[in-house]
């Protein structure tokens, strides 16, 4: 994953980059609030990520955030309720994710002197991994393959393959024995 930082001078915005943004503003609310398991929530939800969510991927609302069309998300992933995705700096969410309610996933930042410059740097959920409820995932962050984050941590580094993560700031507290997925049927 290219962790570089990208800045992005909010000053600078087109008046097409505006109106997407408003654009998917609208979705988002919208989104919110439609009764939830209905063809029409399906159809507001595969208008706001389009060809960039995969098969049997949901997300509960409500749902918040910025710059929708930089996150992408794998197949069968769920993401329970009241979700954050500030995504200026790209979020990636790869294949059988779970995400528990009040999640944080945060790609950007300000500039600490001028609040309108966004430093931003990409996210990363591999394969499998498991965010606890209210966990934030801070700009940069890529959370390993069947990794787990613990409720209410605070990840400000990667988390390695099949570790579990607890505490603010977040550390390796246990490694999962990879067989174990295996002996699960995956």
């Amino acid at each position: 994953m290219n962790c570089e930082e990208i800045r992005v001078d909010m000053r600078e915005m087109t008046q097409e980059d505006l109106a997407e943004g408003a654009r998917m503003m609208q979705l988002v609310f919208r989104l919110n609030h439609t009764m939830p398991q209905t063809p029409e929530y399906a159809e507001i939800l595969g208008e706001l990520f389009a060809e960039r969510i995969g098969e049997g991927s949901y997300l509960a609302a409500p749902l918040s955030g910025a710059a929708f069309d930089r996150i992408r998300i794998g197949r069968h992933v769920y993401v329970n309720s009241n979700c954050l995705m500030m995504a200026r700096g790209g979020i990636t969410i790869e294949d059988n994710v779970q995400i528990a309610a009040n999640a944080q996933l945060i790609s950007n930042n300000h500039d600490e002197y001028d609040r309108m410059i966004l430093t931003c740097r990409p996210v990363l959920i591999c394969e499998g991994a498991w965010i606890g409820a209210g966990a934030t995932i801070l700009p940069g962050v890529r959370v390993g393959k069947h990794a787990i984050v613990g409720a209410m941590s605070v990840v400000t580094r990667d988390v390695p393959d099949f570790a579990v993560v607890v505490g603010s700031p977040a550390k390796v507290v246990k490694t999962l024995d990879p067989e174990g997925f295996a002996k699960a049927g995956e």
